[in-house]
């Protein structure tokens, strides 16, 4: 794992002239992701099930005055790999390339014992965070590399909590996306393909309320600061940390290692 370069500085435009896909871009983090990477100069390509949410991302995009966004509206929950080989298909026609893609959909079920565990739901689950992106990462990647430089980032979770009681289907997705990252690594690792992990310290979403009920997440940061870390890693400077985890969780839970 390694943390953010306390030297980072990433310009104005970091991402300019880029096309970067954006999974449950209307949650907390994924639309901080979409008005980051807007800002940074990138075309975000929003995903996401929910249409008319989807077109008020859009909306509040072009009204900050970051590049012009395109909307995708799917299903991750019900799309099969004819789905994601059509919308890769279009954005190709439409836009012409992709340099990034930023898996920031999840899907949690709140805490549960494996033993109440509903099979049905551990099945949805484990089809948005784990299923779904390896589909979509597969039909983008021809298109990824035929760019000079892009970028996968998968957002996983705390593995030292997700592998305490209760966690059940998530807990156990994010430690297959964790596998899934290093192994996709490894198999492009001399491409121009970078895969990246990225650890988010707690932010003030939906899904840290449902987690932890009870705690008071106005004293968390918003995912803003995530997002930019996201910006770094999509970057031509986030070479720096291919096939590694960025590691966000503050002090004194974050660990600086070299271990990819």
């Amino acid at each position: 794992m390694i943390g953010l370069p306390a030297d980072l500085q990433l310009g104005e435009k970091p991402l300019d002239g880029r096309v970067i896909a954006i999974t449950g871009a209307t949650g907390g983090l994924g639309s901080a992701v979409a008005h980051a990477v807007s800002a940074a100069g990138a075309t975000p390509v929003l995903i996401g099930k929910r249409k008319r949410e989807l077109e008020k991302l859009y909306d509040a995009l072009i009204e900050a005055g970051g590049a012009q966004p395109a909307i995708a509206p799917m299903n991750l929950e019900t799309a099969t790999p004819n789905d994601f080989d059509e919308i890769v298909a279009a954005l190709k026609r439409e836009l012409g390339r992709l340099d990034g893609l930023v898996h920031a959909a999840v899907m949690f079920e709140g805490l549960t014992p494996m033993a109440m565990h509903k099979p049905d739901e551990w099945l949805k689950v484990m089809q948005v965070n784990v299923s779904a992106p390896f589909a979509l990462t597969q039909s983008c990647l021809p298109v990824l590399q035929e760019a000079a430089d892009s970028a996968v980032i998968f957002v996983t979770d705390d593995p030292e909590r997700m592998q305490r009681a209760h966690w059940g289907a998530y807990g156990t997705s994010k430690a297959a996306v964790e596998r899934m990252a290093a192994i996709l690594h490894d198999e492009t690792d001399d491409s121009s393909l970078r895969v990246h992990t990225l650890l988010p310290g707690p932010m003030r979403t939906s899904l840290r309320r449902m987690a932890w009920f009870g705690e008071d997440t106005m004293k968390h940061p918003t995912p803003d600061a995530t997002a930019e870390a996201v910006v770094f890693l999509l970057s031509a400077q986030g070479a720096s940390a291919r096939g590694r985890t960025l590691d966000l969780r503050p002090a004194p839970d974050a660990q600086v290692t070299d271990a990819a």
